[in-house]
């Protein structure tokens, strides 16, 4: 692994792992929600999730408000970390960021990886139906952040807690409201959709949309839970994100 950079977490460094699985987190969270996957996933898969500008050791960075910027500056960190096979898994505005570092790098670079994941996140081509929230007065803000179930109870209470993460929240949720999607080429690599059974953000048909984003296969599961499904059910989504690794790395 090459030198330590505060945008990349490694919990559990494993240099002679086959593939590396990049882990991007949803609005306004921190690269600590993947914290128990190194433990949960094979040797031969090497995790690393990526800590956006605002929340943990990037926290004295000030969150970027645009998707073209934050791909910009993420896209040549990834670079010395792609020396072998990699994956990408995001979640809400992770699977659109994780899509667009995708396209980007295959630009850019000419690397592309071998498998993206997107999770509880609307197809790029299909525009939010929702008016934005971003500049939102702040009471209106906490009651749009309730209603989404994302943020706990105890947490929108704490007034201090609530200083450190709105502005993080509104840069987040700017990024994915500021967003317009460019036509080109689909991907190489095979996509999976994730879904949550329960989710009143992203509809079934919205996760299908990004079967047209790939030349290769795409797979659609959904599972039991709102749009945080990936806390509610994490043991069954990592169950299923083994499967598909295993496939590449024994491919």
């Amino acid at each position: 692994m090459q030198a330590f950079n505060s945008y990349i977490t490694c919990p559990k460094p494993s240099p002679q792992a086959s593939l590396r699985l990049f882990c991007f987190p949803y609005a306004g969270g921190s690269s600590l929600i993947f914290r128990t996957w190194a433990s949960r996933l094979p040797n031969n898969i090497e995790i690393c999730p990526i800590e956006l500008p605002g929340r943990g050791t990037q926290m004295k960075s000030p969150p970027f408000t645009r998707m073209e910027a934050l791909v910009n500056a993420i896209a040549p960190i990834l670079l010395p970390y792609l020396d072998k096979p990699f994956a990408f898994f995001g979640h809400s505005m992770g699977g659109l960021l994780s899509f667009e570092l995708a396209r980007h790098l295959r630009k850019e670079y000419g690397k592309k990886p071998v498998q993206l994941f997107v999770s509880a996140s609307r197809a790029p081509q299909i525009p939010s139906p929702k008016p934005p929230i971003h500049a939102l007065p702040e009471a209106e803000f906490f009651q749009e952040l309730r209603h989404l179930n994302g943020t706990p109870a105890s947490v929108l209470e704490n007034n201090e807690l609530m200083q450190i993460l709105t502005p993080i929240l509104r840069a987040d949720f700017a990024v994915l409201e500021t967003y317009v999607y460019t036509q080109e080429p689909p991907l190489e690599c095979p996509i999976a959709a994730f879904g949550g059974l329960e989710d009143q953000e992203v509809t079934l048909q919205e996760l299908e949309g990004w079967r047209s984003q790939t030349q290769s296969s795409f797979k659609l599961q959904m599972f039991s839970g709102d749009h945080f499904f990936i806390h509610s059910a994490q043991s069954l989504l990592l169950e299923n994100l083994v499967k598909y690794l295993k496939i590449i790395t024994y491919a």
